[in-house]
């Protein structure tokens, strides 16, 4: 009876180290920027992220499109700051090779 407790024991602290390290590497996943972002529903995208520019360690520059609009907002670790609203700029064209 005690081999069968022990392998009990194994099987369970074994399943709370994998779910352990799952539950790490989600958390990981979703603080350093690679999980999933959610589309909104099933229209047209509104809104996307045009550029990102890192300023220093804690802030960096974020080009936003929304419709036809451009924000330029400043993101900190304590505020962000709009620093300017423009109509969007023409997506580059693409170039065809004939």
């Amino acid at each position: 009876m005690d081999e069968l407790q022990l392998s009990y024991f194994r099987f369970i602290l074994a399943l709370l180290l994998v779910l352990g390290l799952i539950a790490l590497l989600a958390y990981a996943a979703r603080r350093f920027g690679f999980a999933a972002r959610s589309t909104g529903g099933r229209g047209a995208r509104r809104l996307a992220v045009s550029e990102i520019l890192a300023v220093d360690a804690r802030r960096r520059l974020v080009l936003f499109r929304r419709d036809n609009v451009e924000h330029l907002v400043l993101l900190g670790s304590t505020q962000d700051l709009l620093i300017e609203t423009l109509p969007a700029s023409a997506p580059p064209a693409q170039k065809s090779e004939t």
